[in-house]
């Protein structure tokens, strides 16, 4: 029986109906208005002063750009390295856990020591704060790769580079997409967090002055652009696997939708 309701529509219908909570509760008094701005206010906040949340929405924009090529490009390459060889599974695997399970923000300050508070420690801070989810799924991905596929691609006399890129890869895609979901999640994270501790320009920082002069719309406004920002990358990761899903080997009396 069809659900009377369709995914797409029920998700539209709880946003409608936590924005109108979110309008209702300050004008109602459930929470003061210094605390929670109204959706209206917010929107207002954002057009007045669409000319500097633009320029700081570019500038944080560029750095999780190079922040993610830290973390996709340095995390996708040694996940594949780690991953195909067993040696460095049990060597690094462990080590690189338990290195993901520390709160990363500690280093921070660390980073503003070596690189300033300039765009470099953000980029950095936030490209290694994604690297590690990254490489641990890229390697769980290549390490759960069916050992016929590889066996066949030796005897039909594969190289390394292209058991990489046309039998790893696709046969991992499920994992590696998981691990660029999480990855680029945090590297967003990472660059506003750092931008709020220890900046003078990007979105935190707009978020940590509008918060330090009780301007709450203006503080809406700038979290709201870096719920845009997360959506549009997850979105775009979403585009990016149904696009590179033809490239996956199929599995047994598995049959592919064109």
């Amino acid at each position: 029986m069809k659900p009377p309701i369709g995914p797409v529509t029920l998700r539209w219908l709880v946003l409608g109906v936590i924005v109108v909570l979110w309008e209702a509760a300050p004008r109602l008094g459930w929470v003061p208005p210094v605390i929670l701005a109204t959706p209206s206010a917010t929107l207002i906040a954002g057009v007045e002063e669409a000319d500097i949340f633009a320029r700081a929405l570019m500038f944080t924009l560029t750095e999780i750009t190079l922040a993610l090529a830290i973390s996709y490009g340095l995390g996708g390459l040694a996940g594949v390295v780690i991953g195909a060889s067993p040696l460095l599974r049990r060597a690094l695997l462990p080590l690189l856990s338990s290195v993901y399970a520390i709160p990363f923000v500690v280093i921070y300050p660390v980073m503003t020591a070596w690189l300033g508070i300039g765009p470099a420690s953000k980029v950095w801070f936030a490209g290694f704060y994604g690297f590690f989810p990254v490489v641990l799924s890229v390697a769980a991905g290549v390490q759960l790769v069916d050992r016929n596929l590889v066996l066949m691609a030796r005897a039909a006399g594969a190289s390394r580079s292209q058991m990489a890129t046309e039998v790893l890869l696709p046969a991992a895609l499920p994992a590696i997409v998981s691990g660029l979901r999480i990855g680029g999640a945090l590297t967003t994270i990472g660059v506003v967090v750092a931008e709020m501790l220890a900046a003078t320009d990007g979105i935190g920082f707009l978020i940590t002055q509008n918060r330090t002069m009780f301007r709450t719309p203006e503080v809406y406004f700038g979290i709201l652009l870096v719920l845009c920002l997360a959506g549009a990358l997850d979105t775009l990761i979403g585009l990016l696997e149904r696009r590179a899903a033809r490239w996956r080997p199929l599995r047994e009396g598995e049959i592919r939708h064109v």
